[in-house]
This record gives C-alpha cells, sequence and structure tokens, in this order.
C-alpha cells in the first residue's frame, strides 16, 4: 500500500523510508511534477503537518502523511518552535543553527534546556490520524558530527551525544520523529479502510 511523505526535505525523507522498512507500506516520495507545498499558515505543528498532507492527498489520491517539527528552546519561550526551518533569514541549516547559538550566547548550561518536537499528520479522504513524538536535551555551544540535518549538530542528548553524531539507525532509535511514527503506524490502516 502506497503513503506519499508530503516533504521535500531530503533528510526527512531519508529518516522516513529508514523507519518504513519492516512495514507492509511502501512510503513514498512527493513526484517532481509537484515544485512546492503550500505555505505553512498554521499556528502549531498539528495545523501545519495537516495542511501539507491533505494537499499532497489530494493531490495524488492516495494517503498521504504531513510532518511539521522544529525545536522547542526553554530559555527562548519555545523558539524557534513552528519557525524552526526559517528561523534566520536565509533559512538554511547552517545560518538557523547560528543564529540560535547567538540567541544563547548569554545562558549557561543548564538554561539551554530544549526539545525537538514534531507532529505527523495521516489524511486520506476525510480521515486524519495524528500523532506526537518529543526528545528532549539540550543545545550545544558549538558544532558536532557530521550526520543529520537541520539543529542535529548542536542539539545535545541526554546521553552527551550531539545528534549529529548518531548514524540514521541510532537516530531513529530515540528520535521525536521516530516516537510520532511508531505512534501513526499504530492507527495508518484506518486511512485505507
Amino acid at each position: 500500500m502506497k503513503v506519499a511523505i508530503a516533504t521535500k526535505n531530503r533528510g526527512k525523507l531519508e529518516e522516513f523510508e529508514e523507519l518504513a522498512s519492516g512495514t507492509p507500506y511502501e512510503f513514498i516520495k512527493i513526484p517532481d511534477r509537484i515544485k512546492d507545498l503550500p505555505p505553512e499558515t498554521g499556528k502549531s505543528f498539528y495545523e501545519n503537518a495537516l495542511i501539507k498532507a491533505e494537499f499532497i492527498s489530494k493531490e495524488l489520491g492516495i494517503p498521504a502523511i504531513g510532518d511539521d517539527s522544529g525545536l522547542e528552546v526553554d530559555a527562548l519561550n519555545g523558539e524557534p518552535g513552528i519557525f524552526s526551518a526559517r528561523y534566520s533569514e536565509s533559512g538554511t541549516d547552517i545560518d538557523n543553527c547560528k543564529k540560535l547559538l547567538q540567541e544563547l550566547a548569554g545562558f549557561n548550561e543548564k538554561q539551554r534546556t530544549a526539545r525537538f518536537k514534531c507532529c505527523l499528520v495521516g489524511y486520506f479522504e476525510g480521515e486524519i490520524i495524528k500523532s506526537f513524538g518529543s526528545l528532549e536535551g539540550n543545545i550545544a555551544t558549538n558544532f558536532k558530527g557530521k550526520n543529520g540535518f537541520g539543529y542535529d549538530p548542536i542539539f545535545i542528548t541526554r546521553d552527551g551525544l550531539h545528534l549529529a553524531e548518531l548514524d540514521q539507525k541510532e537516530k531513529n532509535h530515540i528520535s521525536h520523529r521516530s516516537s510520532a511514527f511508531k505512534l501513526l503506524l499504530e492507527n495508518i490502516n484506518r486511512l485505507f479502510n
């Protein structure tokens, strides 16, 4: 059974491919003919994930999963939150990380608590399923590791490693997206009935 993943983010696609192994579902990427996803005008991770899932499902006529995720930093009142991917002016991973490190320059280690949050929404013909996941940690003062994407090089897990130091399989054991995906899988068959 085919399910479209409503994202253009290569890093997210790779994570979904790894997570999907061993399931009865074939998770497919968006065809190249669909150039852009609709604007993320929602006020929450859930609203933005739903916007993407509904759009892609209607375009392709199959179930779709929308993902919206981001980083919430306690010292910054939950920022960057739903604006994580477009936090800096350029919106590139490196510039987003640099801006966050600048914003936290005066904060000590205990004040740098943060979490990755993920909302996944499955959509097909008006049927909606949703799930949430999170990963607690801290924001580092420097970059470390060559894996992952987004804020992974500056996010320290509870084990003391930067998320970018973990390979894909290691990351998928603990990640916010993995947690949400496992919960979503419990109910995804509802989209096919």
